[in-house]
């Protein structure tokens, strides 16, 4: 505060950096790399026509690079009137920083067009896509080993495949066209459990947190999800996903979702599927029956609650309402839902906080998989899947011969005989990669956060981590 007035906001490319900055005070870097490791080394800006209702409509689009210090670069690219420059860099920053924390072989990248899909009907939107995707393809801006995109805020696996397919039209020749983007429908080359990625990376991350006591301490609580009240803001597929695992699945308690129209309230808890087909037929919340109905969502942000999920927009928590956010937890779902200075006023407070750069690195180390498996030509589990079977048939014979034997007194239930008998398929070999990723993670966050006296936060934690490994790649170059 100043002369009585508030400090302005920073935008969410000035938060990228001050929490970087905060990072590297305390770490010991040379000026020179990490001003390499900060800034973007690129950003291309097109200005293309697709000739739609009867004249030459004109987008502008972006596609930046932050870091190279690994290839091919990775990031998803976005649709929404919101996208900028500004916007697109921080994405791409926080992408090269997520990549290395959970150890995808991947440079930061983004990309983004300035468009509301909502105005364009399907065959509109894919003319629309395949003249950006053309006019990043003729640059190497999308290549399966120089820079693969992925969905984000405005796509999904439709615009993928429309990207996928333009790419190969253009490049008939190369064996790994479809690496050349991840987030594709199966059919199309895509990974089973890639559309649910990110929403199951946060039930993994919050599922790690829970499992060390000493965290859970430092946000009041104790025990595990089961029964904790939860507030999702933004019920997309992030939103979507990461309610609906924690709720069917570790018993955590959806007392309110927010969306764009307002926000629903149920004490007892909300069930997920029906608000979201709810959502899908009326294009918002109003009007749910079995819920109370506020008109400001924004203020149920400010609720009693233990986990608050921020999975929608940048900086929707800020200096404006930081001071009066109630959650003990907050792990954002989605990228930047908390600015630099809100941040500031939430650590002061004793708010936990499970960063983006981790939080919602689920989709990036899914597209990692998809990626591999493109290159690869094979999908996961089709050469161990029977072999596995096979050996499990071995030890559920003996096991059965040992039942004769002993007859009444020891029995084999026969639901341990079939689940042990499943060889693991695509799904389950990605949700176990996922799994691990998400803890290994983890664990690397809070081995600094409790090994070091000048570290009070995860936040912190996860940036120290992820510019040490983005350092050690260029001081391997020579840099």
């Amino acid at each position: 505060m100043a002369d009585g007035l508030m400090m302005p906001e920073p935008t969410f490319r000035e938060s990228v950096d001050l929490m970087f900055n905060r990072a590297v005070a305390l770490m010991d870097l040379p000026p020179g790399l990490e001003e390499k490791i900060r800034v973007c080394n690129a950003t291309y800006t097109v200005r293309f026509g697709v000739r739609l209702r009867g004249q030459i409509q004109t987008f502008t689009g972006y596609r930046s690079v932050h870091s190279e210090h690994m290839e091919p670069v990775k990031g998803g690219i976005r649709f929404a009137t919101s996208v900028c420059q500004d916007e697109v860099e921080a994405l791409a920053a926080l992408m090269t920083y997520k990549c290395a924390l959970v150890e995808a072989p991947f440079g930061g990248s983004k990309g983004g067009l300035c468009i509301d899909p909502r105005q364009w009907d399907e065959h509109e939107m894919e003319l629309i896509t395949r003249r950006f995707a053309y006019e990043l393809i003729k640059r190497d801006l999308i290549h399966p080993s120089q820079n693969v995109p992925a969905p984000d805020m405005g796509t999904s696996e439709r615009e993928m495949a429309w990207i996928a397919d333009q790419y190969g039209r253009m490049n008939t020749t190369d064996i790994n066209a479809k690496a050349c983007v991840t987030g594709k429908p199966l059919n199309a080359g895509g990974i089973a459990g890639r559309v649910e990625a990110t929403g199951r990376g946060v039930q993994y991350a919050l599922r790690e947190f829970f499992r060390h006591p000493e965290d859970k301490a430092a946000a009041g609580m104790e025990g595990d999800l089961d029964g904790k009240t939860v507030i999702v803001q933004g019920l997309g597929n992030v939103g979507y996903h990461a309610a609906k695992f924690i709720s069917q699945e570790d018993g955590a308690k959806i007392v309110a979702v927010i969306e764009r129209d307002g926000a629903l309230c149920n004490p007892e808890g909300l069930d997920i599927e029906a608000v979201r087909d709810w959502i899908a037929r009326h294009d918002g919340v109003s009007g749910y029956p079995d819920a109370a109905f506020c008109a400001d969502g924004a203020e149920i942000l400010e609720e009693e609650c233990d986990i608050l999920i921020p999975a929608a927009l940048e900086g929707v928590i800020n200096a404006g309402n930081a001071g009066m956010i109630k959650a003990k937890l907050i792990i954002e779902a989605a990228n930047g839902p908390i600015t630099a200075s809100a941040d500031e006023v939430l650590r002061r407070r004793g708010v936990v906080i499970i960063p983006d750069a981790y939080a919602n690195a689920g989709g990036v180390t899914v597209s990692y998989f998809e990626w591999v498996k493109n290159l690869s030509h094979i999908r996961f589990g089709r050469m161990q899947r029977r072999q596995e079977e096979a050996r499990h048939q071995l030890v559920v014979d003996e096991l059965e011969r040992l039942d004769r034997y002993l007859g009444d007194a020891w029995t084999l239930r026969p639901e341990f005989k079939d689940k042990y008998l499943k060889g693991a398929d695509e799904l389950e070999l990605v949700r176990s990669g996922l799994d691990d990723t998400m803890r290994t993670a983890y664990q690397s966050m809070r081995e600094v956060w409790h090994s070091r006296d000048d570290v009070q936060d995860l936040r912190t934690a996860t940036f120290i981590v992820a510019i040490e490994r983005v350092a050690a790649s260029y001081r391997a170059k020579g840099l």
